[in-house]
């Protein structure tokens, strides 16, 4: 939306991060360690919650420590390493894995105050409770709520699924109907508890909690996240599967006493252009989160830093051109939107109609499936792995047959 001129006591500054968030914080953080005068904006005062099971993969831990220099198994109070996983249909226990590679768990709440803090100390100014009123791609400016106005070189869009810069750029941020939606609750350990002599200290994938989707159990510090998360045109009832959870997983509760959080969750429809010119879009807001593990911290660390050193890129030399931010951006995330591809067609073999109870069973019977999946999650495999391993077992008739039913 292009509106008024900025006003000549605009403060400019080379990159401008709108949303604090993984992506926006390793955006400010990688801009400002390669010398960008940079701003990182949030609605929000921190710390703040945020919807998300708070699921650290491997993928995630190399991402913290090449961006933020942040260890995870240095920060005992901030991370909760678990490598146990219990795969469930329902009340029954398909298989439970007491040597799943390391994950940590993670309360958003403290880990994007972490990250919006590490940003701060490499140089970015963090403005917050800041919200974002217009976006102003022709005058390279955006206006606060306060009034106040910024310029920037290049803006990068890290505002999540309802991102107002996507908005200003696009109309609107994803359709509904072609992304997921997920509901959440925290359930507290009783006073004086020791988390790692409760079984909640096992992670928990519940694979009929949701049609295309799951439910989940991510024990923390001082309780457990659960949640359900699906396709949202497949599942309308999801609050009524959330309550169902609820019950099932805390018995002596009163589910419709919980505070149960929503939010939509942009699995599945990435942008295949993430953003216009100067303006890019990284993590949640270009929608860069694997449509069937749900992880989306370990790609909104990696865009947000790819997003930054484009930006560098196109800033640099004797003829900057920033406009070729998006163009350099593009290129260098490929390889990710290329994975995000492959897991669509993964996710029609695991979560279709037809081949679900297939997946199950094989979980059930000990097959090498989970394993290869949680080594995907550790950045030890990627889809193509996958799928090669797929061509070389399963008869073309089958495959031929899987694709043809879908839904």
């Amino acid at each position: 939306m292009a509106g008024e001129t900025a006003p000549q006591d605009a403060r400019p500054f080379d990159v401008v991060v709108v949303g604090g968030g993984p992506a926006g914080s390793a955006a400010a953080r990688r801009a400002a360690a390669l010398g960008l005068r940079t701003a990182l904006i949030d609605r929000a005062d921190f710390p703040r919650d945020k919807l998300c099971g708070g699921l650290v993969t491997g993928r995630s831990r190399t991402a913290l420590a090449r961006i933020f220099d942040l260890r995870v198994e240095a920060e005992p109070t901030l991370f909760l390493p678990s490598r146990t996983i219990r795969f469930m249909a329902g009340g029954t226990t398909l298989r439970r894995m007491d040597d799943a590679p390391a994950m940590w768990l993670t309360m958003r709440r403290a880990f994007d105050a972490r990250l919006v803090e590490l940003a701060r100390q490499a140089g970015a100014e963090v403005l917050t409770n800041a919200a974002v009123t217009e976006v102003r791609p022709d005058d390279r400016a955006i206006v606060l709520r306060d009034g106040r106005c910024l310029r920037y070189r290049v803006l990068i869009g890290a505002d999540g699924v309802n991102s107002t810069v996507a908005r200003a750029l696009f109309g609107r941020a994803f359709d509904p109907a072609t992304i997921g939606f997920g509901l959440e609750a925290e359930l507290s350990l009783p006073a004086g508890t020791a988390p790692e002599t409760l079984p909640t200290q096992e992670v928990v994938l519940d694979l009929d909690a949701a049609d295309w989707g799951y439910g989940w159990i991510f024990p923390k510090a001082h309780g457990v996240t659960l949640g359900v998360g699906g396709l949202h045109a497949h599942n309308p009832d999801m609050r009524d599967r959330m309550l169902a959870q609820l019950s099932l997983r805390d018995p002596a509760g009163d589910p419709a006493a919980r505070t149960i959080k929503g939010a939509y969750l942009p699995f599945g429809d990435f942008r295949k252009l993430p953003g216009r010119g100067c303006v890019l879009l990284a993590g949640d807001a270009a929608g860069l989160v694997d449509p069937i593990t749900g992880e989306g911290i370990a790609h909104a660390l990696d865009s947000g830093s790819l997003a930054a050193e484009a930006a560098a890129a196109a800033l640099s030399g004797t003829r900057p051109d920033p406009d070729r931010a998006l163009v350099l951006y593009r290129r260098s995330l490929r390889p990710l939107q290329s994975e995000l591809r492959q897991s669509r067609f993964w996710r029609r073999m695991i979560f279709s109609r037809a081949m679900r109870p297939v997946f199950k069973a094989s979980i059930a019977r000990g097959s090498s499936m989970p394993a290869r999946f949680l080594a995907l999650l550790a950045g030890e495999l990627d889809y193509g792995d996958l799928r090669r391993d797929l061509i070389l077992r399963t008869p073309r008739s089958l495959l031929r047959a899987v694709m043809a039913r879908g839904r």
